[in-house]
């Protein structure tokens, strides 16, 4: 039987456990949805000894900059007879492109997310069967510009050469799951459509039959330190090599068609 021991059970880490479930698979992890204790030394390591796939979707420590996984695992993953393994990185250690398109062969780390792009860089280089997957904004149910519409808190700033990316969280699962046949390696997971952000929150007002927030200036948003540090940076990340190499197939390539979708699913 396939078992998947995932470090950090979040959002996304759940959507993925319970996607291979239905598939029958048995899925074990740390964090608020798992069943082990990240602390607890001796069941993380007897449930690495057992797992045929191992994720890690835990990010830096924000106050020292180290991995946790790594710093408390690291030997414990490169004896572990797993078949796979993967981590969850960020496209943030792009950095600032200005609005130019980057691959898995663009340069790392001149960005904002130092502790990020070590991570990544440390997890490539622990094992022969790595696979990190930088992941954009990921947004899907309950985490959507849907939402934030409805609360009152989207915002369109004036910035009209900004471009982000983006992917659905059903993609990420897809894209992690399409890995575990393919090569390891750096793969970019990001849907078709590079775009501004104000065009997502309009196409969430449209779809919601509401009018679209007043368009701002970055100083009048007053925005959270980590969100102005998100519109500090304007990239387009490309996604060819996940699909070429991995056979990775977008259920939903842009954020119209992400939206619409979590719009009916609710």
């Amino acid at each position: 039987m396939s078992r998947l021991f995932i470090f950090g059970m979040g959002y996304t880490a759940s959507i993925l456990a319970q996607r291979l479930r239905a598939q029958g698979w048995q899925v074990q992890g740390t964090g608020r949805a798992g069943d082990t204790d990240f602390a607890d030394s001796a069941a993380v390591h007897a449930a690495l000894a057992g797992a045929s796939h191992i994720l890690s979707s835990v990010p830096p420590d924000r106050a020292s900059g180290a991995d946790p996984v790594l710093a408390a695992y690291a030997d414990a993953l490169r004896a572990a007879p797993a078949r796979w393994i993967g981590y969850l990185s960020s496209t943030g250690v792009y950095g600032d492109a200005r609005g130019a398109w980057v691959d898995e062969g663009s340069a790392v780390g001149t960005g904002r997310r130092n502790a990020r792009t070590q991570a990544d860089l440390d997890w490539q280089a622990l094992d022969s069967r790595v696979h990190v997957l930088r992941l954009p904004g990921i947004y899907g149910p309950g985490r959507s510009a849907l939402d934030r519409v409805r609360e009152g808190s989207a915002k369109r700033i004036a910035m009209p050469i900004q471009v982000f990316s983006r992917v659905h969280v059903d993609d990420i699962a897809g894209g992690v799951i399409a890995s575990f046949a393919g090569p390891p390696g750096v793969f970019n997971l990001s849907d078709d459509l590079p775009c501004s952000q104000n065009r997502v929150i309009e196409a969430a007002c449209r779809l919601l039959d509401m009018p679209p927030p007043p368009l701002q200036t970055l100083e009048e948003a007053n925005l959270s330190p980590m969100a102005f540090g998100f519109y500090a940076e304007n990239r387009r990340v490309a996604n060819g090599k996940a699909k070429r190499l991995l056979g990775w197939e977008l259920r939903y390539p842009d954020y119209e068609a992400g939206l619409a979708a979590i719009l009916a699913g609710e």
